[in-house]
């Protein structure tokens, strides 16, 4: 529980669900929001307690574990149907270092298959997320190793791709793996022989290759309706004016092309020189976690002949990854920023369990609470 946490009702009960799950890498909660209803979280943890702030305003503080995953051992953890690790992705970014699977930080999955190995009845059904790096990078060699280690394990596996973009207006594509115990059996119609939309094309090469893969399909969710113009508080400042003056040529010139618009972007160093660049195409760019100036993302907004600009919201950037607005971001603005940027969208963790997780759990468990 983090430090300071009052033991009380939670302001948004996720108690009520016919199955368990455990949620390893928990952050501000957001997987376990968008499974409401479906999985109770009976365990939670992160080592972040900025985040676990966030989590225990939200959804109470008595099944949280603040601490490092070092420390967690899985004989003292309860039952639970599904276990649930969005692990650390800096490793494995395109924009990090691309230290690998095994580097410090994204290696810490290897301590949640640990904690897995210890636990007397381990879940049946498994979800990792991370982003697309971990199909691409090293041309596939970090997922080909968690790939070997979940089918040793006794599990069959898979992973899809999917992009935040289609429930909000955010470009986020990131890799779900979902895992079964080989003996269970799999659910009908959620199975192909071969890649769908589902499938980039790094997914489509090592699902050809690798034993024990399973091509999860499932049909295309419908058009997106929400616009970025519609997740924007309107009585925000204008208070970055100046970095309209970090605009390209070009940039400068697409902005100034017909109406009124909204444009996100970052800024970024080029040839040596600091650039604002822009996004025109109705979506906010990936949120980050604040580590410096180059992380935190712009908003423009063009209205007749003046463009104004500011950073945007940490209620904004709440609404960019599905939070609802009665959701509580305590702490100051790098604080919300942090537990948003390093989240799960709540939409696609919801569309995950709707059209994956629940049915497998039917499938394997039988009924509803069966184990």
């Amino acid at each position: 529980m983090p430090q300071g946490a009052q033991r009380e009702e939670p302001r948004i009960d996720l108690s009520a669900a016919p199955w368990k799950m455990l949620e390893f890498f928990a952050g501000s909660g957001l997987v376990g929001y968008g499974l409401k209803g479906m999985f109770a979280p009976v365990w939670a943890n992160d080592v972040c307690g900025r985040k676990a702030a966030v989590y225990a305003a939200n959804f109470g503080a008595a099944h949280f574990l603040l601490a490092d995953i070092k420390t967690v051992r899985g004989k003292s953890l309860p039952f639970a149907h599904l276990s649930w690790a969005s692990f650390p992705c800096q490793d494995l970014s395109l924009a990090g270092a691309i230290g690998g699977i095994h580097a410090a930080r994204s290696g810490l999955v290897w301590e949640w298959l640990r904690v897995l190995d210890e636990m007397p009845r381990r879940p049946k059904i498994l979800a990792l997320e991370n982003v697309t790096g971990l199909l691409s990078a090293a041309g596939g060699a970090n997922y080909r190793v968690l790939h070997a280690a979940l089918v040793d394990r006794g599990y069959r596996c898979g992973a899809i791709l999917v992009d935040a973009a289609r429930f909000l207006p955010q470009s986020r594509p990131r890799v779900f793996v979902l895992a079964v115990r080989t003996s269970r059996p799999l659910p009908d119609g959620m199975v192909g022989d071969g890649p769908c939309w589902l499938h980039n094309d790094a997914a489509a090469r090592l699902g050809r290759v690798l034993p024990g893969w399973i091509w999860w399909r499932t049909p295309e969710p419908p058009p997106r309706v929400l616009r970025l113009e519609d997740v924007i508080e309107d009585d925000a400042p204008f208070d970055r004016d100046d970095a309209l003056r970090l605009l390209s040529a070009r940039h400068r010139e697409r902005l100034n092309a017909g109406g009124a618009r909204h444009a996100t972007g970052y800024r970024r160093t080029r040839g040596g020189e600091q650039r604002l660049e822009l996004r025109f195409d109705g979506l906010a760019g990936c949120l980050r976690t604040p580590g410096g100036g180059s992380s935190r993302q712009y908003l423009v907004v063009k209205q007749g002949d003046r463009a104004r600009a500011r950073l945007l919201t940490v209620r904004e950037a709440a609404r960019l990854m599905g939070a609802p607005d009665n959701f509580l971001l305590p702490g100051g603005y790098n604080d919300g920023y942090h537990a948003m940027g390093d989240a799960v969208a709540a939409p696609v963790a919801r569309f995950v369990g709707e059209r994956f997780l629940t049915g497998i759990a039917a499938a394997v468990y039988g009924a509803p609470l069966g184990r």
